[in-house]
């Protein structure tokens, strides 16, 4: 099978030196007390790099606001109109002609936060510390990152704003009602996030999961989704990623439970950026049961 524009496409890395290089060099003249703060959002340069490409959380959100380039106090959003609202012309069809229009305060941002520790001689030498921390401090990011957008306190799956579905008829899967019940209502599913234990029993039983890839669908393989369910949406009109568009890296002390040795003889890097999701068309997402 060829592979499409969508397995392929890879979000742009930042044309910066790296982040790792940056902080080993602020490591270099400053000891435990080296710190460095970058004007982007490093995991915004994360990607399917791969064959095979595991793509975050963030690379379904294509409208993000960075607050440093874009300072904004609200945003919109919309409810769908209820039971006893009454009726608008040619609401039948096109049932968004209902829907009632808001404006709320952008919510406080959240910091998404990742540690690693240094092994003794790793900061000895340059090329390794470097290639450490953009191997693995930016890739554990990226992983709380997912935890933020999704399962944190402000995650997707803890909105109660989004619908649960549990009619499917008349398909036999959860996922192509989902995509339907999108459209129903003039949007469109483009994203869908599962525990990689039902993505990859899918591909055991069918081509479900090619047959949406090649139609546009981007499905994100993640832990933070329960087994048997998945989150069906429209992400890139239905939500929206509100960014400090920055990033902190420094030397830290971790909190208690951060790693299984822990003492003060072993150093640790802290990487932390800011951001929160939130929906403008709540009902175009639906969690489903598989």
């Amino acid at each position: 099978m060829s592979v499409t524009e969508t397995s392929s496409t890879v979000v742009t890395e930042p044309t910066q030196v790296s982040a790792g290089r940056q902080f080993v060099e602020a490591y270099q003249r400053d000891g435990r007390d080296a710190r460095v703060e970058l004007d982007y959002t490093i995991t915004a340069g994360l990607g399917g790099t791969r064959r095979k490409p595991r793509r975050p959380t963030r690379y379904l959100l294509k409208n993000v606001v960075y607050l440093n380039q874009q300072p904004r106090r609200a945003y919109w959003h919309e409810t769908a109109a209820g039971p006893d609202d009454p009726g608008v012309e040619h609401g039948e069809e096109r049932r968004e002609l209902a829907n009632r229009f808001h404006s709320s305060p952008i919510p406080q941002l959240l910091p998404t936060t990742a540690w690693v520790q240094l092994a003794p001689g790793l900061v000895e030498d340059p090329v390794a510390f470097e290639a450490f921390l953009n191997a693995r401090l930016i890739m554990r990011l990226g992983t709380a990152e997912n935890h933020t957008l999704l399962s944190g306190e402000g995650g997707l799956l803890n909105m109660p704003q989004i619908g649960r579905l549990s009619d499917i008829a008349p398909f036999e899967s959860g996922l192509l009602a989902a995509c339907d019940a999108v459209e129903q209502i003039g949007c469109t599913a483009d994203g869908i996030v599962m525990n990689p234990l039902d993505y990859y029993r899918y591909l055991e039983t069918g081509r479900l999961m090619q047959t949406l890839d090649e139609n546009g669908v981007f499905i994100v393989r993640t832990r933070l989704v329960a087994p048997g369910s998945a989150l069906v949406g429209d992400f890139g009109h239905g939500a929206q990623l509100f960014d400090a568009g920055r990033t902190s890296i420094s030397v830290a002390e971790p909190p208690p439970g951060t790693f299984v040795e822990q003492d003060g003889d072993t150093l640790a890097v802290k990487a932390e950026i800011w951001e929160r999701v939130v929906l403008n068309l709540p009902f175009t997402f639906h969690l489903v049961t598989l």
